[in-house]
C-alpha cells in the first residue's frame, strides 16, 4: 500500500512536550540575567572605589549579597539549559549524551555552589580568613 500520506510517516514522531517548558524557562532566566547583569554593573558604577576593602564591604550587605546569589544560580540555570540543548542536538550517542549531561549537571550546580558559598563567606565573615 506504500507510505501512506505524508501526516501518516510523522504521527508518533510530534513534540515530546517538555521542549515548550525549556524554552520558556531559557527566555525567564534570560531575562532575569539581563536584569541582575544590569543592576551589578550599576552597583559597581556607583562604588566610590573598586579597592579590595571597599568591595568586601560592598558585598556584605544583605541588598548586595543575595541579588549575586540569585544572579550566580540563574546564569548557571542558563547556561545549562543552553548547553542542555546542544548536547541534546549535536551529540548522537546515547551513552557519550548522557555523560555529557551529567557532567554538565555536575558542572552547572558545582559553580553555582561554589560561587554562593564564596558570596556567603563574605557576606558572613566580611572577608576575614578562617
Amino acid at each position: 500500500m506504500g507510505n501512506g500520506t505524508s501526516i501518516g510517516r510523522v504521527r508518533g514522531l510530534g513534540s515530546a512536550k517538555s521542549g515548550a517548558h525549556h524554552w520558556i524557562v531559557q527566555r525567564f532566566t534570560a531575562v532575569g540575567n539581563l536584569l541582575l547583569v544590569l543592576w551589578l554593573i550599576f552597583s559597581i558604577l556607583q562604588m566610590p572605589g573598586l579597592d579590595y576593602e571597599s568591595v568586601v564591604g560592598w558585598l556584605s550587605q544583605p541588598l548586595v549579597a543575595v541579588p549575586m546569589a540569585l544572579m550566580l544560580v540563574s546564569i548557571f540555570w542558563h547556561l545549562k539549559l543552553g548547553l542542555q540543548v546542544l548536547i541534546e542536538d549535536y551529540v548522537h550517542d546515547d551513552g557519550l549524551k548522557f555523560v555529557a549531561i551529567m557532567a554538565l549537571n555536575f558542572y552547572a550546580i558545582g559553580g553555582a555552589a561554589l560561587g554562593i558559598f564564596a558570596i556567603a563567606k563574605i557576606a558572613f565573615t566580611g572577608g576575614a580568613a578562617a
